[in-house]
């Protein structure tokens, strides 16, 4: 479908998540998706299976979601006069179940159907997240692991953890189910995607956050930028199955479970890790706000302020997105962010043409609640056919998977 110059993507409003709650310890840490979703608007319904009540009551989850909490006694009760278990799939856009129990996992991967659980799942044609949490032992058991890439198999399930840390046995090791820190922006991005997986097979290479040039070990010279869009932008790659580096200047959050890790801090750093990086990638989104000046002298310590200088000579640091675009092969895209004041389409053209980019997305850092350090973002999106894509305020999980739509479709 053709895109009218500065045409608006419309917003489709995804808005039912079912949750399915197995009986582990992990269970209590349910409550805090369930909230957080409630709360944004999203309308939630939760399954229970028997042993998830041993650990937190329906009441709880009802009063979390708003919303009654089901469980196998509610089985057989109908709704609007069908079954709980077809109403409960047919109405659910996403279902996640957490936690995933090594019993549940195994109905899962044999299509077992012995509560309303397992049965809603059989019921139900939406994307499903599943977030398993076990013993260590437990999860490294061979059976457990069939179970695990069978499940895997059919393109349905998503999947988010396990982690490592502390279990509730005392043990250290693999099985500790993911963070609701992990867990809600997958669901957000299954109800943008639909659970399709359309970078599955390419090497998605992003930068983010704002380097600091230091003039001695404590002060620098630096921006705002918080790196919260090149997290999404890695996010919403991982989720849609690509195989994600994400190189970050000093950040306040964690990469996600599955991203390749790569932290630095100033220019040269960043410029010596995507250059590193670069010939293996296939798509490179340039998030990153690099500094354009570095002081021209580096003290090893802290200087006393007596010494500090009244005038700063500052020198050039690499332009890392031109030299990347001298450098692309003819299989690679490369996307650069232009953040501007005033006109922002104007040098986020300039920029497009004048360093070789694919695309870039013009991002006004003048408008309130969009920008460094918002949860949300506005843009512009521009690329090398002319195309313009005006994209209304939104969150930037959102945003970023509206970018990866323009760039391989258009829209």
């Amino acid at each position: 479908m053709s895109i009218n110059p500065k045409s608006k993507i419309p917003n489709p409003l995804f808005r039912r998540v079912l949750i399915g709650i197995g009986g582990g310890i992990a269970a209590y840490k349910v409550c805090e998706v369930v909230s957080a979703l409630a709360k944004s608007g999203v309308e939630v319904r939760v399954i229970l299976t028997d042993a998830a009540c041993e650990f937190i009551t329906p009441l709880t989850l009802a009063t979390l979601s708003r919303h009654p909490a089901f469980t196998d006694k509610d089985f057989w009760q109908p709704v609007h006069g069908r079954p709980l278990h077809i109403e409960l799939g047919e109405w659910a856009e996403v279902f996640a179940i957490a936690p995933v129990t090594a019993n549940t996992l195994a109905k899962l991967a044999h299509g077992f159907a012995d509560n309303l659980l397992t049965n809603t799942v059989l019921a139900s044609t939406c994307p499903i997240l599943l977030a398993p949490a076990m013993n260590t032992d437990m999860w490294e058991q061979a059976t457990v692991q069939r179970n695990w890439q069978q499940v895997l198999t059919d393109r349905r399930y998503h999947s988010v953890g396990p982690g490592a840390g502390i279990l509730a046995c005392d043990r250290i090791g693999y099985g500790r189910m993911a963070e609701h820190k992990e867990i809600l922006p997958h669901i957000q991005s299954l109800l943008q995607t639909g659970g399709k997986r359309d970078l599955a097979g390419k090497r998605v290479l992003i930068s983010a956050g704002g380097t600091r040039e230091h003039l001695d070990t404590v002060r620098f010279i630096g921006n705002p930028s918080t790196g919260k869009m090149g997290l999404a932008v890695s996010q919403a790659a991982l989720h849609r199955g690509a195989s994600v580096t994400l190189v970050h200047a000093p950040a306040t959050w964690e990469t996600p479970l599955g991203v390749r890790d790569v932290p630095v801090t100033s220019a040269a750093e960043m410029q010596k890790a995507m250059l590193e990086c670069f010939p293996n990638a296939d798509l490179i989104i340039m998030s990153a706000a690099v500094a354009d000046v570095k002081p021209a002298n580096y003290a090893d310590e802290k200087l006393p302020k007596k010494l500090l200088p009244t005038s700063l000579p500052l020198e050039q640091v690499p332009d890392i997105v031109a030299e990347l675009g001298k450098l692309k092969q003819p299989h690679q895209r490369l996307i650069g962010f232009a953040a501007q004041t005033g006109d922002i389409v104007k040098p986020a053209l300039d920029k497009l043409w004048g360093k070789k980019l694919d695309a870039i997305v013009a991002n006004p850092i003048d408008k309130s609640d969009s920008g460094f350090g918002s949860d949300n973002n506005q843009a512009i999106f521009i690329d090398t056919k002319g195309r313009q894509l005006e994209i209304a305020p939104c969150s930037k999980l959102e945003m970023a998977h509206r970018l990866f739509d323009f760039v391989q479709y258009g829209g």
